[in-house]
């Protein structure tokens, strides 16, 4: 076999074993992006102690406790009156008239039901305005958590507010708890000044 002949045949050889390797590259899957890396570093932030702590909650949370503050010291008033006419009840219904003792009984009834009602209604109004700030607070503090979480490389952040053994934390080193850093991010974003001092 002449090599001129002996080329002319292997030409076609070469060249389809050059191209396959080249084609197979060509529809291999290129390899898939690499997963942003997330940290496995699990922190623990007590919420409610946030919304409550931060310097908003302290002003809104005490504005509120004022506003009920004279509700309070007229249920305690009531409560108060009511006592005594059931210690009268008690020492001298025997000796009273048995319509004297009706109507101070129905008198007592009628305190209590008012009471009873007035205590829940206020509870009821108090419950609601205290969601009103803490969800208001809440939905500006998320985003603040959302960043810090992400500038620091946190996989998982839990709620540490509900004591064990109700809640799931069961135990926090201190290192992992950014309650107070995320108030601090809050509080620097905030324009709300810390509440006073109060003299002790």
């Amino acid at each position: 076999m002449s090599s001129r002949y002996a080329a002319a045949l292997l030409a076609p050889v070469l060249f389809c074993s050059l191209a396959l390797p080249a084609r197979a590259m060509a529809q291999a899957p290129s390899p898939a992006p690499a997963a942003p890396r997330i940290a496995e570093r699990v922190v623990i932030i007590d919420m409610q102690g946030a919304v409550t702590g931060c310097n908003e909650g302290q002003r809104d949370f005490e504005a509120l406790r004022k506003k009920f503050e004279p509700r309070t010291v007229e249920m305690q008033r009531l409560n108060t009156e009511l006592d005594g006419l059931k210690n009268q009840l008690n020492t001298q219904g025997p000796a009273m008239a048995p319509a004297a003792r009706d109507a101070l009984t129905k008198s007592i009834d009628t305190k209590t039901k008012t009471l009873q009602r007035t205590a829940e209604d206020s509870n009821n109004e108090y419950q609601q305005q205290q969601n009103e700030i803490a969800k208001r607070i809440l939905d500006k503090l998320a985003p603040v958590l959302k960043k810090y979480a992400d500038d620091h490389g946190y996989g998982l952040v839990l709620d540490g507010s509900v004591p064990w053994p109700q809640g799931p934390v069961v135990l926090v080193a201190p290192p992992l708890d950014i309650t107070k850093a995320v108030v601090d991010a809050y509080n620097a974003q905030s324009t709300v000044p810390p509440p006073p001092k109060i003299a002790k």
